[in-house]
């Protein structure tokens, strides 16, 4: 990876730069910006939308940009080492969001209301339990022993596809929670436009930086 970052022109690795950097700026305003608007602790309904946006803008988006050749923290670190943060940060990620859809099923069952009869719900519902096996399937790469009789190469493209079609499902339903009738009366105008900018930016620089690592591993391949 390192021979074909330094092939490339010094323009289009400083973007790659800027655009990392603004991605973990952006997904920690935008976490900031829910828990201000939810005011977490001020009813039960609050904790849903702020765990949420913990788990997947947050937790997860920085999962990932551990792993960014450009902009990644700990850029320097070892891969082993890497891998072991970005479990943490996954587990993290996992457990908000398991709490996350307890409180909101809870608090549903409270105010006897019917569950998952929105685009939102059903997506939400299917994201935590797919980020739930994505994350279980992370442990062989963690613990190679684990992995026998597969080839850890195979095993690595599997996780980062699936990885990547998790963190889209995430996006997608961070999204449609900005459609809610809650966000919608709580945010309007050019603020909601610029809320809803967030998880599609973070989504777009994520599946560049998944895409690329491995268009990157064949050009070195050929």
């Amino acid at each position: 990876m390192s021979v074909y970052l330094e092939s490339e022109p010094k323009l289009y690795s400083y973007s790659r730069i800027v655009c990392g950097i603004f991605t973990h700026v952006l997904c920690a305003v935008f976490t900031g910006f829910i828990t201000v608007l939810t005011k977490p602790g001020t009813s039960l309904f609050s904790w849903h939308p702020f765990l949420m946006t913990l788990a997947f803008s947050f937790f997860m988006t920085e999962a990932i940009l551990l792993f960014n050749p450009y902009s990644s923290p700990v850029r320097k670190f070892k891969h082993k080492t890497k891998g072991r943060l970005h479990w943490i940060l996954q587990c993290l990620c996992v457990s908000c969001a398991v709490v996350g859809l307890i409180t909101i099923f809870y608090n549903k069952n409270l105010n006897g209301k019917p569950h998952f009869t929105s685009w939102h719900g059903l997506i939400g519902v299917i994201t935590v339990t797919v980020v739930v096996v994505q994350s279980l399937g992370g442990l062989p790469l963690l613990y190679p022993k684990l992995a026998k009789g597969w080839s850890l190469a195979k095993l690595k493209r599997y996780h980062a596809t699936s990885g990547l079609l998790t963190y889209l499902l995430g996006s997608t339903s961070l999204f449609l929670g900005l459609c809610s009738v809650w966000f919608s009366a709580s945010v309007s105008g050019y603020m909601w436009y610029l809320a809803a900018l967030c998880p599609t930016l973070c989504a777009l620089v994520i599946m560049s930086q998944v895409t690329n690592a491995y268009m990157a591993k064949k050009r070195q391949q050929y």
